[in-house]
């Protein structure tokens, strides 16, 4: 294993290490909410607002989960409450529904991990996103996410969506999120490639990004290739950090697919503090967007 670990640091140095101009920024969320209001709340509304959204096709229930000046960052969907209500007849015409594989919560945002059935309206049959949601006042304010098409076939076997689901560790949060930025900053951005075995699990690393095998060495053979076909990712900022017990998600920016711009989406799971599963979105940033807010 420490071979394999070797391997692997240096081709991270290889294709990280002239990155000398990337930082990265932990989440700084405002909890603009009632001191009433508990964690459950906040997921509650977030789930009240998807089923008015992609079950109810409600008008009446936009309405009432959605703030009258909703911040849209989708890139495609223009910014405000009235579109979001424009859009309800055509996606019940189509059918399209959807279903949450899990839900976390850190401060007033809350990230969802979700599916999306008969979505042509964005982009094929089945997508899989990760949603962003900042509650403000008990309602939706502002939403952020990366979205792609379902494969049902992938290098390692696993699903985008499946695994564990359950938080647990919720006294470690603090703790796992200072790991992940931590992560983020020495291997991902390039700054210390050498210590990728302080952060993920020699012994357990299951992998959901859909061209990418299970374990250290899986992870080895998938930065092999794209380094062979001069396509290896960079990223380039970090946006947000969030957190609850054993996940983490970071959303971030960076470049791919010749210097394109892209929106990298990632979920870690830890344990005994280790990275030991990871699940991601990763979508391009379109260069003309239907409001002026950016994708981040």
């Amino acid at each position: 294993m420490k071979h394999k670990a070797i391997i692997l640091t240096s081709y991270l140095a290889l294709v990280l290490s002239c990155k000398t101009e990337t930082k990265t920024t932990e989440a700084k969320t405002v909890n603009t909410v009632n001191t009433e209001t508990t964690m459950t709340d906040l997921k509650t509304i977030v789930n009240n607002g998807q089923d008015a959204f992609f079950k109810n096709y409600s008008e009446e229930g936009i309405r009432t989960y959605f703030d009258e000046n909703y911040i849209q960052h989708n890139p495609h969907t223009p910014t405000g409450i009235a579109p979001v209500i424009q859009f309800l007849p055509a996606l019940k015409e189509a059918g399209t529904t959807y279903k949450t594989h899990r839900l976390l919560q850190d401060g007033n945002l809350v990230v969802a991990h979700n599916t999306y059935d008969n979505a042509e309206a964005f982009g094929a049959k089945e997508m899989v996103t990760f949603d962003i949601y900042r509650i403000e006042n008990n309602k939706i304010a502002e939403h952020w996410d990366a979205v792609t098409p379902k494969v049902t076939e992938t290098a390692s076997g696993r699903s985008q969506i499946d695994g564990p689901t359950v938080i647990v560790d919720l006294d470690k949060t603090e703790t796992n999120k200072k790991i992940i930025k931590n992560f983020m900053k020495d291997v991902m951005m390039g700054e210390n490639p050498s210590k990728i075995t302080d952060y993920i699990s020699t012994e357990t690393y299951k992998q959901h990004n859909t061209a990418v095998k299970d374990g250290l060495d899986g992870l080895n053979e998938a930065i092999a290739y794209l380094t062979s076909q001069n396509n290896m990712f960079v990223y380039k900022k970090v946006h947000k950090i969030l957190g609850e017990g054993n996940f983490v998600f970071t959303q971030s920016e960076g470049e791919w697919n010749g210097g394109k711009p892209y929106a990298f989406y990632d979920l870690y799971r830890l344990k005994d503090g280790k990275i030991v599963e990871h699940w991601d979105v990763i979508q391009e940033v379109p260069t003309k967007q239907a409001h002026t807010n950016g994708m981040f």
